[in-house]
């Protein structure tokens, strides 16, 4: 089988441990600390079915990635697999896609810096603190690879501890009545009040898993780092497989002692619940405790955002469906052109939080939406593209399989229209969905309008399936 693939010359200096903490970070995101009040009650204690279900999803999805990432281990990731597998086209569209997805997120990022920020400094300016945000994390992207991994590692340490202290002390007022002057709270909050368990109902399901796939964008990240990953055939598939688990623990978890100490009506009027239970705890604090956290939370998004766009151009440039220049690596293996474009853009976000701060997050959030999901779904495509293409032979030696092909590709399929479909029906998605036909027109016109549909990559090894 002939592979088109770039070769690249990153500099591979993401040790286990960094792939490791990224795939957490990835996992979880602010939505967990600043959003779950809200997502809970748009689906009562189902919220845990809902996370369940879409972290079933989810890893069928890394599975698929893993499985052709081991193969070709570069940072261009779904871009280089679509050019290859499925098409130039779908190759450019997927990394443009993903490109932009995460420049909008990043400016999301960097205002809701700003907003965290505001706990400390009530009367800063919103967009000082944004732009110091694009300045230290471009600063970390610019430095080496191991920078970013190292912050990663560290901004990742503080969600996971944050969560581990929220279900142990939850989960001793909850037996053991710790904070509650001994009197165990009990699970009984999770069916008695009001409707109980099923009470959001079909709808309330349907809605939620709209907001539990945001919550889980960042996921794919662990794919874009394969290319500068030191051993990608250990730490990958380690990090992929640790995936189900960790969305069990941490969101599912999480879910469960909170809701089990507040009743679930009741959430949106106590603010944080991650701040209400450490409150309880006698911690005093617990707000600015977490409000440092979501802001670390943030940060990290931004640091991945920043080293993603510069991985996507970097390999679009290797395609041939990006200005040479953003193909060129500085002394440290860096693809610092591409970076300089990213994080300037991400200036239109600091300036954006000068001019409107009030509205600015809600403007860039739902753009994000709908170009992540057309990029998981890609990546369960070049999956299935990639193994038909394979002969029985080359199948038997693949090292990492996708489970359940091709049953699992088509449930992912299946469960990513259906929330599409139910983002058409709550009017603060229907701007994504609006959003979507609109770029994937201008890509299309600007694909065909610069000849890149005449524009080939010079051709590499054979892919390596032993």
């Amino acid at each position: 089988m002939a592979n088109d693939i770039p070769k690249e010359e990153l500099h591979r200096g993401l040790k286990e441990r960094h792939i490791q903490l990224i795939a957490i970070g990835g996992a979880i995101g602010v939505g967990l600390f600043y959003g779950s009040a809200s997502a809970i009650k748009t689906a009562g204690p189902m919220l845990m079915i809902s996370y369940l279900v879409a972290g079933v999803v989810m890893f069928f999805m890394m599975r698929a990635l893993g499985e052709v990432a081991l193969a070709h281990p570069v940072s261009g990731s779904f871009s280089a697999y679509a050019h290859h597998f499925i098409s130039p086209l779908f190759g450019y569209l997927t990394g443009w896609t993903y490109w932009f997805a995460w420049v909008v997120t990043c400016m999301a990022e960097i205002t809701a810096v700003g907003v965290y920020v505001h706990f400390w400094q009530p009367d800063l300016p919103q967009w000082i603190p944004a732009l110091i945000a694009v300045l230290c994390m471009s600063t970390v992207n610019f430095t080496s690879v191991k920078a970013y991994g190292e912050f990663e590692f560290w901004f990742a340490l503080i969600k996971v501890v944050t969560i581990v202290a929220m279900i142990v002390f939850g989960g001793a007022m909850i037996v053991f009545g710790l904070g509650n002057n001994g009197v165990a709270v009990g699970i009984s909050n999770l069916w008695t009040v009001n409707g109980g368990f099923f009470a959001k109902g079909f709808h309330g399901f349907s809605l939620s898993l709209v907001m539990v796939s945001f919550a889980y964008i960042g996921i794919e990240l662990v794919g874009v780092t394969a290319g500068e990953a030191k051993n990608p055939e250990k730490s990958l598939p380690a990090a992929i497989d640790k995936i189900f688990w960790r969305i069990l623990i941490f969101y599912i978890g999480t879910l469960f002692v909170i809701m089990s100490l507040y009743p679930y009506d009741q959430l949106g009027t106590i603010g944080s619940p991650f701040v209400a239970t450490f409150s309880k705890l006698g911690i005093p604090s617990a707000a600015g405790l977490i409000n440092f956290v979501i802001l670390t939370a943030a940060l990290s998004s931004c640091n991945s955002g920043i080293f993603s766009t510069g991985r996507m151009l970097y390999n679009l440039s290797l395609q041939g469906k990006a200005p040479e220049t953003f193909g060129h690596l500085n002394s440290r293996k860096v693809p610092a052109n591409a970076l300089r474009v990213s994080t300037a853009l991400l200036l239109i976000g600091v300036v954006l939080n000068y001019l409107v701060p009030g509205q600015v997050f809600n403007y860039v959030t739902s753009v994000a939406t709908s170009g992540t999901l057309f990029v998981w779904g890609i990546i369960v495509v070049v999956q299935m593209k990639y193994r038909a293409a394979l002969t029985p032979a080359e199948v038997a030696k693949l090292r990492y399989k996708m489970p359940l092909y091709p049953l699992a590709n088509y449930v992912v399929l299946a469960f990513l229209i259906f929330v599409v479909i139910t983002m058409s029906f709550d009017e603060n998605n229907q701007v994504a969905l609006l959003v979507a036909p609109c770029w994937f027109a201008f890509l299309l016109v600007s694909y065909y309008c610069a000849g890149y549909h005449r524009k080939l990559v010079r051709p590499v090894a054979e892919p390596d399936v032993s």
